[in-house]
């Protein structure tokens, strides 16, 4: 899931402070959950699902394509 949620951000040309504002966290914390070394709460992954319009699915990486 990190690099999906690495990718999505870039695709989208945000920053990761733009992110961890949105998400309601520091950019340190949002750094690890890019990284792989936090687990990102279900409940921030829906918001990041919801922000970039995907599916959970493609967020955790169980699809190929986005939605």
């Amino acid at each position: 899931m990190n690099l999906r949620i690495r990718a999505l951000r870039e695709d989208a040309d945000l920053t990761q402070k733009e992110i961890a504002s949105y998400l309601h966290c520091d950019q340190s914390l949002y750094s690890k959950y890019e990284r792989g070394e936090r687990m990102l709460p279900l409940d921030l992954a829906v918001k990041l699902a919801q922000f970039y319009q995907v599916s959970l699915d493609y967020l955790v990486g169980l699809k190929k394509e986005r939605d």
